[in-house]
C-alpha cells in the first residue's frame, strides 16, 4: 500500500495492520499457515505441470479427488505429511520441497 493511501485510511480513523495482527497469530502460527499455503501452491503447480489430474493423483495416493482438492486449497484438515507425500509422488524432489521453506518470510 502506498504512503498516501495509508495516510488517508489512518486519517479516517482506521488502523492499518497485517493479517497476523488482526487474527492475533503468533509468529509460529503465521509461519505454519504460510508453509501450508506454499506447499499447496507447489502441489497444484507440480500436478498441472506433470499433466496429472486430481483424480489420478488421488488414485496414486490411495485417497479421493476431493481430498486432493482440499490439499491444493490449503485446507487445514490436510496434514503437512500428506502434502509432502503428494509432492514426492508427483516427482518433486526433497531439495525442491525444502526450497519452499526457504521462501517463507521473504
Amino acid at each position: 500500500m502506498n504512503k498516501k493511501k495509508r495516510a488517508r485510511i489512518e486519517a479516517a480513523g482506521w488502523r492499518v495492520g497485517t493479517v497476523q495482527d488482526f487474527l492475533e497469530l503468533s509468529d509460529a502460527e503465521s509461519a505454519m499457515i504460510e508453509i501450508r499455503l506454499q506447499l499447496s501452491n507447489q502441489l497444484r503447480k507440480r500436478r498441472a505441470k506433470s499433466g496429472i489430474t486430481q483424480a489420478k493423483l488421488a488414485t496414486m495416493l490411495e485417497s479421493s479427488q476431493s481430498r486432493v482438492a482440499k490439499m491444493e486449497a490449503g485446507d487445514e484438515s490436510v496434514s503437512l505429511d500428506l502434502l509432502i507425500h503428494a509432492l514426492l509422488v508427483t516427482g518433486d524432489t526433497p531439495a525442491a520441497i525444502g526450497r519452499v521453506f526457504g521462501k517463507i518470510g521473504d
